[in-house]
């Protein structure tokens, strides 16, 4: 992983879209084989034996040692100490930057590059966290509209609307889930307002109440297709 230069920015008092503190489920260590065709039995044989040795006697004891070693960084986080969870949790643990390097190929360093985006997020450094963001492989169902929505969220807080766009609308498209899609509808949409696009952000208003009305978002959806609708009238 480079190293990342990181550029601080004054939080603004009240900001277009909160950030969503996600930590559950990182992404899987390894990405699933393609169907090689070498020429053989006798060559996937090698393959797969190579793989399961490298799995066994490499990266599993790598992914017990990290997990005993990132306790302190992420107890750090969960008391929104983030410098020292990035860098100096204590103790002679080693923090998310370092993890990071020296736990390469496993799951732990995933979750570390998902850590340290967040904690730079809050930090209001998102140069750093859309690097991080973007090492960070997002796996399953629910990772990728993770991923793409904090992606989103940091683009709108560097006021880079159309970049903010595309990944709220990636978010959106990335899977089906009744906590996390809703959020980056309602987000959607209000970045479409933001931007004077009325007509697009009440079709994503009305999407969301058909979809998730029952959702944090959907209970509360009426009064934006209403401001919406009154905008879009008078524009």
């Amino acid at each position: 992983m480079a190293k990342r230069k990181i550029r601080s920015k004054k939080k603004n008092e009240e900001v277009l879209v909160d950030l969503v503190e996600v930590v559950e489920e990182t992404g899987e260590v390894l990405e699933k084989y393609q169907k090689w065709i070498l020429g053989g039995v006798t060559a996937l044989v090698l393959l797969v034996g190579g793989y399961l040795a490298w799995k066994n006697f490499i990266i599993a004891p790598k992914e017990e040692e990290a997990v005993r070693q990132m306790w302190k960084a992420e107890a750090q986080f969960l008391k929104d100490s983030f410098d020292l969870a990035l860098t100096n949790p204590g103790g002679g643990y080693p923090g998310f930057y370092d993890i990071a390097k020296e736990y390469r190929g496993t799951s732990a360093e995933n979750a570390a590059d998902l850590y340290a985006a967040i904690s730079h997020m809050k930090l209001g450094q998102f140069d750093a966290a859309i690097s991080y963001l973007k090492d960070f492989k997002a796996a399953g169902k629910v990772m990728p509209i993770v991923k793409n929505g904090l992606l989103g969220d940091a683009y709108s807080e560097k006021n880079e609307m159309d970049k903010a766009l595309k990944y709220y609308r990636k978010a959106v498209k990335a899977g089906d889930n009744e906590a996390v899609t809703p959020i980056y509808m309602q987000r959607l949409g209000m970045l479409y307002e933001n931007l004077g696009r009325y007509e697009d952000a009440l079709k994503v208003y009305r999407q969301l109440k058909e979809k998730y009305p029952d959702s944090v978002p959907g209970r509360d959806i009426d009064k934006y297709i209403m401001r919406a609708e009154h905008l879009a009238a008078a524009g």
